[in-house]
């Protein structure tokens, strides 16, 4: 077992903690098209904030407790100062559990 994965599940119970905190988490999920999106981070379909609750910590929640194999890479970070970059300081705290996240991965 790679000895990331709890600092990982950490991670992303803290990614889930800051959209909450913002009050960015949906109690519904997007229709089954906007979810099927070939497009990198569903940028056609869903709003960064989507892809995050509907994709992305699913998917890295699946691959944590069925221990598949961690990616090599991520670059969610950039994308979120993308997304966010006019509002640095009320996102910080999201940005920084993004951060620690990249930063995981990138060790392996």
């Amino acid at each position: 077992m790679d000895d990331r994965v709890a600092e990982l599940a950490e991670q992303l119970l803290l990614i889930e903690k800051e959209l909450r905190v913002r009050d960015l988490w949906a109690s519904s999920p997007p229709d089954a098209a906007a979810l099927a999106s070939q497009e990198p981070f569903c940028v056609d379909t869903l709003s960064f904030e989507q892809w995050l609750q509907w994709i992305f910590l699913p998917r890295m929640k699946i691959i944590l407790e069925q221990g598949e194999a961690l990616p090599n890479t991520s670059g969610i970070l950039a994308m979120a100062e993308m997304v966010y970059q006019g509002q640095p300081q009320q996102m910080a705290g999201l940005l920084r559990a993004l951060e620690s996240f990249d930063v995981l991965i990138s060790r392996g």
